[in-house]
């Protein structure tokens, strides 16, 4: 039997916690923000809310293999309800990712292989090895009528790239506003954007949006690598980092159990009957 004096322990445990979190949160923003100035000073691509795709020829490889993405991520969604939700990976999300509307299959987290989740998308994996500082990498499945609420991202020293996959037809109508430009995804394209400026999405359509999600160590001179560098590395060492890194080991030992029952099962269906 639990006493009340245990519980009184665990709770002022779980409390102490959560303080803890908090200030580790906003001791980090404060540094986020004194950093972001810096790094953008280092730049050797400018600093503007979307970039220019030029700057990055490795992306070429992604446009031109994209229907093969698309069809890899088409096999995963097979096993839709096994892929987790982005606040089920990261806790720390879910004030932007509410229910079962935003889905992420995650093949790299923070440059760490998720090596299960990498072997059911051979081709993309085998692209996102090529491009230069890869830091996470994820497919992103938005649901119909969902809205993500304006967010920025983490560091400076790290650019996002979108490739579109399965996009409503009304594609006007499901959108990405980085600072006060507007993106629309469309199938076979691709850009990038800074995150740290406040950005938002809506898809106000009932179709589901697909898009390879990665990022990237932004082109910078000497001291902004190191410095970004060595930002990257400390994050590493808080709950924003930890925290998923264990979810994310969790769900794919969860995928793979899911499809492992899924084939089990049709080999059972295709099995002749026998009487």
């Amino acid at each position: 039997m639990v006493s009340v004096s245990d519980e009184a322990g665990k709770s002022l445990v779980s409390r102490l916690k959560q303080k803890r979190r908090r200030h580790v949160k906003q001791l980090g923003k404060r540094l986020i923000r004194g950093l972001a100035d810096f790094l953008a000073s280092q730049s050797l691509v400018g600093d503007k809310p979307v970039m220019n795709t030029a700057d990055f020829p490795f992306l070429k490889q992604f446009t031109d293999n994209w229907e093969v993405i698309r069809d890899e991520i088409a096999e995963v969604l097979k096993h839709r309800e096994a892929v987790p939700t982005f606040q089920e990976v990261s806790p720390d999300q879910k004030r932007i990712a509410k229910g079962n509307n935003w889905r992420t299959f995650i093949l790299f987290g923070f440059g760490e292989k998720l090596a299960k989740n990498c072997a059911k998308t051979p081709v993309t994996t085998r692209l996102l090895e090529q491009v230069p500082n890869l830091q996470t990498a994820w497919f992103s499945i938005l649901a119909p009528g969902y809205h993500i609420p304006a967010h920025r991202g983490v560091s400076k020293g790290i650019l996002r790239t979108h490739l579109g996959l399965i996009v409503p037809k009304d594609a006007e109508r499901c959108r990405l506003r980085v600072a006060d430009e507007i993106c629309i995804w469309r199938e076979g394209e691709i850009f990038v954007f800074d995150d740290t400026y406040e950005h938002e999405v809506w898809n106000d359509t009932d179709e589901e949006r697909v898009i390879l999600l990665f990022d990237f160590d932004r082109p910078m001179r000497f001291w902004g690598r190191v410095v970004n560098a060595s930002f990257v590395r400390l994050l590493k060492l808080t709950a924003y980092y930890q925290e998923p890194k264990k979810n994310m080991q969790s769900f794919e030992e969860r995928f793979e159990a899911a499809t492992r029952r899924a084939d089990a099962n049709l080999e059972k269906l295709s099995e002749p009957a026998h009487g």
